[in-house]
C-alpha cells in the first residue's frame, strides 16, 4: 500500500485534531523538518494545507515535500507563538524566515561595585553590579563613544586590580582620559560627579552637561586658573564631537528601535536603528533567508520575534510595516521585557521620517548585497567553466594545513558560495593521530578529509542538505590531488572535483599551476578575473589555518601541568600557585607540603603528589 504524502495526508490528520491553538510541524521523508508554524484553531489552520490546489508555489513545494506532521497544543495563542518561536530557532527549518545573523550588541556598563565607577564595554547576560546603557549597534561605536566619554568625563576604564596596583598615574592620565582616582588626584566626591554628569549624558541629558561646563569655564577663566579653563574647554569640545557624529538626534524620541525591511526579487533586509537618551546609537542590517514567496508582515513578524528573543525590547518598536498579528507581537514582547511595549507603524511626523530613513537604509543596503552577489555568481559560473565543472559550483570547500616542524598541527576547512565567504561554516581540525609523521602533509590532509567526509556520510548519506561541496580546492600540486582523490575512493565519494591550487614558478601570484585527477595541470590567464578569485579563497584558507595554528600554539605556551590533574580547578590551582609560586615547585613537593596548602584535602594532595610521582 502506497504511503499518503501531501495534501491527502494532511487531510487524514484533520480527524485527529480540535480548534486548540498550538504548533505543527511538516516533516520530509527523512525526518527533517520543513516548517514550523503556530494556529489559534489547529482545525482550522492545517485544513487550509489540505486543498489540493489554490497555493503559493513556495507552500504547494512545502505540501508535496510533507511525509509526515507533529503537533503541540498549547493553552493560549501566546504560548504558541513563543513555543513556535523557540523551535524555528533549535530546528531551522527550510520553509521559516530565519534571522542568520544574530549575534549579541555590545552594551555600556558603569560598573558600581568599586567605590570609584569603572566605565567600560559589556556584552552578555548583566550580573555585574552597576547602570547598563544599550544597545550599541557595534563594538567600534561603543569603542568611540567610550573614548569621548573619557576625554569628557575623565573615568577610569581600568580593572580593579589594576587600579589598587597603581603607585603613580597612567598615560591616560597623560593624555586628559582619567583623571586618576587611583592615585589620589580626585576625591571621591567629585570623581562620583563625574560618574553622574557620564550618565546624564548616556541618558540624553547633555543641555545641563554642557550648560554646567561652560559656567565653570568662565569662573576658571576670571579667577586666572587658565590651565583649568583649558582643559575645562577641552572637555567641552569633546562633548561636541560626540554630539555631531550622531546622525539622527530625534527630540520627540527617547528610546526606540526603528525596524525597516525592503523585500526584492525573494530577498530582504532589515535594517534596525537604536534610539537611547534621544541619541542614535547606530544601526545594524540583517538579511533574513526567506522560504520562499513570504509577504512583508510575516517576514516582519518573524524577524521581530527572533530578534528579540534573547535582548530585552525598548518601550518602543517603530515598524515600516506591521507585522501578522500586532496585538500578538506587541504582548509577546511585553510579557519578554516585563513592561509594555508599544509597536506602532507612524504614519506622518518625526517618527515616519525616521521610519522612511531606515527604510531608504535597507533599500540601498540590499541593492549593494544584491550587487555584491551577481558578481559572486559569475565568479563561480567562471570557476565552473574554467574547471570543467559538470555545474556551476554552490558550495566551494577549500583545505589548508599549518604547523611548525610538525608541532600544533591544524587542518582548516573554509567555505564560500553565492553569498561570499560562509564564516558560520569554517571548520577546524586539530590533527589527533598518533602514527602521522611531524610535518606529514599528506597524513594530516588523510585525517581532515576523512574526519571531514565521514560525518557527512553518517549525518546526510542522501545528500538532501547543501552541506556537500560540489568543489574541493586543495593547497598543493599533483601529488596531494593524487593523495585527496585516493582518500575519498576509499570512502565511495568518488563525484565530487577536486583542484589543487600549485604556487607555480617562483612560487608567484599569478603562475598558479591548477591540478585535477588524472589531467595535466594548466593555468589561467594573468588578468583573469578567476584567477583571482581562486587565489582569495586560497589566502582565506591560509588565514584560516594559521590563525588556529596560532592560537592553538599560543594556548599550549599557557598551558599549567595542574590542569591535567582531575579534580584541581581554578580556585584549587591558585591555591597551589599562591603557596608554592610556581607549578614547578608543586611537582617537586612532598605530600605534608601539599597537605598543608590552604583548600587541598588530604585525598587531594595524594592524587596531587601521585600525578608527579607515577609509581612503578
Amino acid at each position: 500500500m502506497t504511503q499518503k504524502t501531501g495534501h491527502a495526508l494532511i487531510h487524514d490528520y484533520l480527524r485527529t485534531l480540535d480548534g486548540s491553538p498550538g504548533v505543527y510541524r511538516m516533516l520530509d521523508a527523512q525526518g527533517a523538518v520543513l516548517y514550523v508554524g503556530k494556529a489559534r484553531d489547529l482545525k482550522a489552520r492545517v485544513s487550509n494545507y489540505a486543498r489540493p490546489s489554490g497555493h503559493s508555489a513556495r507552500i504547494a513545494r512545502m505540501i508535496r515535500d510533507t511525509h509526515s506532521m507533529m503537533f503541540l497544543t498549547t493553552r493560549t495563542e501566546t504560548e504558541a507563538l513563543l513555543l513556535e518561536q523557540n523551535l524555528i530557532k533549535q530546528l531551522k527549518p527550510r520553509y521559516n524566515v530565519l534571522l542568520r545573523d544574530d549575534k549579541s550588541f555590545p552594551n555600556i556598563l558603569v560598573a558600581k561595585s568599586h567605590d570609584f565607577a569603572q566605565i567600560k564595554k559589556h556584552r552578555g547576560a548583566k550580573s555585574e553590579k552597576g547602570d547598563y546603557y544599550g544597545p550599541f549597534a557595534s563594538a567600534g561605536a561603543v569603542n568611540r563613544t567610550l573614548t569621548q566619554l573619557q576625554r569628557v568625563f575623565l573615568l577610569r576604564n581600568c580593572t580593579d586590580s589594576t587600579f589598587e596596583s597603581r603607585t603613580r598615574p597612567c598615560l591616560l592620565y597623560q593624555i586628559k582620559r582619567c583623571s586618576a582616582p587611583c592615585v589620589g588626584r580626585i576625591s571621591q566626591e567629585d570623581y562620583g560627579a563625574l560618574v553622574a554628569d557620564a550618565e546624564r549624558f548616556l541618558q540624553g541629558k547633555t543641555t545641563d552637561i554642557q550648560a554646567g561646563l561652560a559656567r565653570e569655564m568662565a569662573k576658571a577663566a576670571e579667577a586666572m586658573e587658565y590651565e583649568r579653563a583649558a582643559a575645562l574647554r577641552d572637555r567641552i569640545k569633546a562633548l561636541t564631537a560626540v554630539q555631531s557624529v550622531q546622525a539622527i538626534n530625534p527630540k520627540g524620541v527617547a528610546e526606540a528601535d526603528i525596524v525597516a525591511l525592503h523585500m526584492e526579487s525573494g530577498q530582504a533586509c532589515v535594517q534596525v536603528f537604536f534610539i537611547r537618551g534621544n541619541q542614535s546609537w547606530g544601526n545594524r542590517d540583517f538579511y533574513p533567508r526567506l522560504g520562499g514567496a513570504e509577504s512583508p508582515d510575516e517576514v516582519m513578524q518573524a524577524f521581530l520575534l527572533q530578534f528579540y528573543d534573547d535582548k530585552p525590547p525598548p518601550r518602543q518598536i517603530l515598524l515600516s510595516h506591521g507585522p501578522e498579528d500586532p496585538e500578538l507581537t506587541g504582548e509577546v514582547l511585553s510579557e519578554r521585557a516585563g513592561r509594555k511595549v508599544e509597536v506602532l507603524i507612524p504614519q506622518r511626523g518625526e517618527k515616519f521620517d525616521l521610519v522612511t530613513n531606515a527604510l531608504r537604509n535597507a533599500r540601498e543596503s540590499l541593492g549593494r548585497r544584491m550587487s555584491e552577489s551577481a558578481a559572486q555568481a559569475r565568479l563561480l559560473e567562471g570557476l565552473g567553466e574554467a574547471f570543467a565543472l559538470p555545474a556551476t559550483p554552490r558550495r566551494v570547500e577549500i583545505y589548508d594545513n599549518s604547523h611548525i616542524m610538525g608541532t600544533n598541527a591544524v587542518g582548516g576547512m573554509v567555505v564560500a558560495g553565492p553569498e561570499g565567504f560562509l564564516k558560520s561554516q569554517y571548520r577546524k581540525f586539530n590533527i589527533k593521530g598518533t602514527e602521522i609523521t611531524p610535518g606529514d602533509d599528506f597524513g594530516m590532509m588523510k585525517e581532515v578529509l576523512t574526519r571531514r567526509f565521514s560525518r557527512l556520510l553518517k549525518e546526510d548519506p542522501d545528500r538532501q542538505t547543501e552541506a556537500w561541496p560540489d568543489l574541493l580546492l586543495i593547497d598543493g600540486g599533483a601529488g596531494q590531488v593524487s593523495a585527496v582523490d585516493g582518500i575519498l575512493a576509499d570512502l565511495g565519494v568518488e563525484d565530487i572535483p577536486i583542484v589543487g591550487v600549485a604556487k607555480g614558478v617562483d612560487r608567484d601570484h599569478g603562475k598558479e599551476e591548477f591540478h585535477r585527477p588524472g589531467q595535466r595541470p594548466f593555468a589561467l590567464r594573468m588578468n583573469d578575473p578567476v584567477l583571482y578569485f581562486v587565489q582569495r579563497l586560497r589566502d582565506e584558507a591560509h588565514r584560516w589555518a594559521i590563525g588556529t595554528h596560532r592560537a592553538k600554539r599560543a594556548k599550549s605556551v599557557m598551558a599549567n601541568p595542574l590542569d591535567e590533574i582531575a579534580g584541581i580547578g581554578a580556585a584549587r590551582k591558585r591555591a597551589l600557585l599562591a603557596h608554592f609560586g610556581s607549578a614547578k615547585a608543586v611537582s617537586r613537593a612532598g605530600l605534608p607540603d601539599l597537605q598543608a596548602v590552604d583548600g587541598i584535602s588530604a585525598a587531594m594532595a595524594q592524587k596531587v603528589y601521585d600525578h608527579f610521582h607515577p609509581k612503578a
